[in-house]
């Protein structure tokens, strides 16, 4: 009895599949052409907003030492005044998450436009307080443009059907490294350092006037009924956000460290040649890309796997940066944890836009994350102050820890390819 009650389920089940997998065949017949085009369209026009993004931070991270030079400030005066970018991002943040849904591309097309005329506003910073201003009004933009930049992904996501996250956000840390060390040569060729920000903020402000402006995201079939199911969970929804953020930052306090330390670790620690020891955070962001190029190479990859390679990957790399008596094996360390962490937040943020219609999983999820970046030098400097610098980033691999237990105990397995 158990056995014959058993097999027309199955045979039933099996025919149910069959007959989903015929009319996503007919679906993809009669519109993957045109979806095809509008995923290429869009993943390129996303790309070069991304890119735009990291030709600023690649480039102020080159120009610092100028602007110190120029306000005439401290190292700790300069280190005060850059954690008002920090300020400026999180309320800009939370607000444009509530008003960009449902107008993504003219929401990015202002948000980049805007973060451009800020950064040539920087030019104009010739004090402390002007330099504070500036750069609340730069995080300001920059959170605008991280919170859109995330919406419209996900919606040409849904509407297209095409994996963007991973090959759009490996714009980002590329550009980061190829734009910090062309800063520094333009600066020892003698560019001012008001005419290098006008070029960039003009460079950043026509990406968003020209780049947005072609983005054919129409919503999805359906959109308006998970709209409304959407509506009815939104309580739910949020601490889905919330769960997914709260992963994000994890990784982002990772990241930030390996941003800010990695170059002491090396050559305070591990007697690093200057020129080695710089090159980590390059090593780490080419890895970070790199990562993010590999998982978009394999379609059949989710998130599950993503989150799991990421934990253990990352989480052993960056133990053993910590740890490493030598400088290589820490830089080697410092690629397999960028290589291993680098699709990760892409992959969350897949995940999210799957979760509802208009965003605001998204939203929440790219505002809850982005605090791993405001408290990261706090979590360095305190566990710094408890033991040493290599043992505070090598603890840091705890943070991977719930990665790997949402991997395996959580839904991911039963999502799509993560994108």
């Amino acid at each position: 009895m158990r056995g014959s009650g058993t097999r027309p389920a199955r045979e039933d089940a099996n025919d149910r599949r069959t007959a989903t997998a015929v009319r996503e065949i007919d679906l993809l017949t009669a519109v993957g052409p045109v979806a095809a085009a509008r995923a290429r369209s869009a993943r390129w026009r996303l790309t070069a907003v991304c890119a735009a993004w990291g030709l600023f931070w690649g480039a102020w991270s080159g120009l610092i030492p100028a602007v110190q030079q120029r306000v005439g400030v401290t190292a700790g005066t300069l280190g005060l005044l850059l954690t008002f970018v920090a300020v400026g991002a999180i309320p800009a943040m939370a607000l444009t998450g509530r008003l960009a849904r449902g107008r993504e591309p003219a929401a990015l097309a202002a948000g980049t436009m805007a973060f451009g005329v800020t950064i040539a506003a920087l030019a104009a910073a010739s004090s402390p307080v002007l330099l504070g201003l500036c750069l609340v009004a730069v995080g300001m933009t920059s959170g605008m443009l991280d919170v859109c930049l995330s919406l419209a992904i996900a919606r040409a996501e849904r509407s297209t059907g095409a994996r963007l996250f991973q090959p759009v956000h490996a714009a980002f840390p590329l550009l980061v490294v190829v734009a910090a060390p062309l800063a520094g040569l333009t600066r020892q060729l003698g560019v001012p350092l008001p005419v290098l920000l006008l070029i960039v903020g003009l460079l950043v402000a026509g990406v968003g006037a020209l780049a947005p402006a072609g983005l054919n995201l129409a919503h999805p079939t359906g959109g308006d009924d998970r709209a409304e199911r959407a509506a009815r969970h939104r309580r739910r929804l949020r601490w889905v956000g919330i769960g997914v953020g709260a992963l994000g930052a994890c990784m982002l306090i990772m990241e930030n460290a390996v941003e800010q330390w990695s170059a002491l670790l090396l050559e305070d620690y591990r007697h690093a040649s200057p020129l080695l020891a710089s090159s980590a955070p390059a090593v780490y962001y080419l890895a970070l890309s790199l990562g993010r190029l590999a998982a978009q190479a394999v379609p059949r990859l989710r998130t599950r796997g993503i989150l799991a390679f990421g934990a253990v990957g990352g989480g052993v790399g960056i133990v053993v940066a910590g740890i490493a008596p030598h400088a290589p094996l820490g830089l080697a360390a410092f690629a397999l944890t960028g290589f291993a962490f680098g699709p990760v937040i892409p992959a969350l943020l897949s995940y999210a836009a799957t979760r509802d219609s208009d965003g605001a999983v998204v939203a929440t999820a790219t505002t809850t994350s982005y605090s791993g970046f405001v408290a990261s030098p706090l979590v360095v400097a305190g566990l710094s102050a408890l033991a040493t610098l290599p043992l505070a980033i090598a603890a840091l691999g705890t943070l991977a820890l719930p990665l790997l237990i949402v991997a395996f105990a959580g839904r991911f397995a039963e999502s799509r390819p993560a994108g």
